[in-house]
């Protein structure tokens, strides 16, 4: 945490590039780099550091459910440890919300590898069975009080498999400072676009059984957080429709300080995504936006999230979205599917006093440890915000002959989206 008072680095020009995205760094054609066993461990990086595992699924009632485990570390501070979960029934509006911080954390735990974790409070174990329909799964269980216990299998389907951006050990990685090799921080990124989670809820001594598709991801940011960036959005839509849709993307834009031309040259926008068609993973997209250049309105690949309408929220004082468009487009990654696959999804999440689907608007300096808020306070003068919405939403899709059975060119997919749109400053 000294490193930045004592350096001996030597100086570099300071309009040389200190941003090095991930998705500006690899071919259309290496977009797709399939996760090796090391992408998924537990990494539990030192210094300024926050590494997740989280599970986002649906309920076949529309309910969104959210478990996560968060390793934060804080410069010489012992690592915090802290498993979170969100359950939001849309239906009768009902939030349920815990998190925790957890005693005697262990990966790996004995007789497991580092994708696996424990503590006292929860356990995630890593299972696999090559060959079968589902080769990888995690079983979840977690007692996070009186009123909530959690039993949860998250399976990967064999035809869609886990992903990073880029055919390399360094997939996935965008990289600040002026030499990547020797990185001031990082942002990484490893995916399971579609997963089908079954298992048990007990909520407040009811049992609610678990049924439904959703998604896995692995991130660390490898950097104190109010560096890192200054804004973030995520989607995650998911259709059982057409034997199994998804439509994921995550997206951050760069604080000013890293850019191509040095400090000065930043809020440089990087979107990763992939569309799962026909139970398929049909596409891996990733696309860099600069700040002085105009994207194209046309290009083999497209990866972006827009926030078309705004309007100011009194509330914290940031010109929020009121409507939303999310935009894929790349070649096909199934063999006998050839051709271009393209997907929107546009969304209306109403105005600020009117919202639609609004779960939350997470005052985040309120829900992490004592420690980290006042270090971030103390030195960002941040004041972050996370919005999160669910609502039920239609994916317009143009996809090649092959993929989904008797469809080709545009058509229609009804599902369910999660959304975040996060301010940091």
């Amino acid at each position: 945490m000294f490193s930045s008072f004592f350096s001996t680095v030597p100086p570099v020009d300071p309009n040389a590039p200190n941003f090095h995205p991930v998705s500006s760094a690899y071919q259309p054609s290496e977009l797709f780099g399939e996760l090796e066993p090391k992408d998924t461990e537990w990494a539990c990086p030192s210094g300024f550091a926050v590494e997740t595992q989280t599970f986002y699924q649906f309920l076949e009632d529309g309910t969104s459910l959210m478990c996560q485990v968060i390793h934060s570390a804080v410069g010489v501070w012992y690592p915090t440890i802290q498993f979170t979960c969100k359950i939001y029934n849309p239906n009768t509006k009902e939030t349920t919300w815990k998190s925790i911080n957890v005693s005697n954390f262990v990966t790996p735990p004995p007789g497991l590898d580092k994708r696996s974790s424990k503590a006292d409070q929860f356990s995630i174990t890593y299972k696999s069975k090559p060959g079968s329909e589902t080769p990888e799964s995690y079983l979840i269980t977690a007692n996070l009080g009186d009123d909530l216990q959690i039993t949860l299998d998250v399976a990967r389907p064999a035809s869609v498999p886990g992903f990073k951006v880029g055919k390399s050990p360094k997939g996935g990685f965008s990289y600040f400072g002026p030499d990547p090799e020797n990185a001031e921080g990082y942002v990484v990124h490893r995916f399971w676009p579609r997963t089908q989670a079954s298992g048990m809820l007990v909520h407040n001594g009811k049992a609610v059984p678990v049924k439904g598709a959703g998604m896995f991801v692995h991130a660390i940011q490898g950097m104190r957080a109010d560096r890192v960036a200054a804004r973030w959005n995520f989607a995650n839509f998911q259709s059982d429709q057409h034997g199994g849709v998804s439509a994921i993307q995550m997206e951050f834009t760069t604080t000013d300080a890293y850019g191509r031309k040095g400090a000065g040259s930043g809020f440089v926008t990087v979107n990763v995504g992939s569309l799962v068609v026909g139970g398929k993973l049909a596409a891996v997209t990733a696309e860099t936006k600069w700040p002085d250049e105009e994207p194209a309105a046309s290009a083999g690949i497209i990866s972006r999230a827009v926030h078309s309408k705004k309007a100011n929220d009194p509330d914290t004082g940031y010109d929020v979205p009121t409507e939303l468009v999310f935009r894929w487009a790349a070649p096909s990654l199934v063999p006998e599917a050839q051709g271009p696959v393209d997907a929107t999804l546009t969304l209306d999440v109403g105005a600020p006093d009117a919202y639609k689907g609004l779960i939350e608007k997470v005052d985040v300096l309120a829900e992490i440890p004592y420690v980290i808020k006042t270090m971030v306070n103390y030195v960002a003068g941040t004041k972050p915000y996370i919005y999160q919405w669910l609502n039920r939403a239609t994916l317009n899709v143009n996809v090649p002959a092959g993929l989904i059975p008797d469809v080709a060119g545009p058509t229609e997919v009804e599902g369910i989206v999660y959304n975040e749109a996060t301010f940091i400053s």
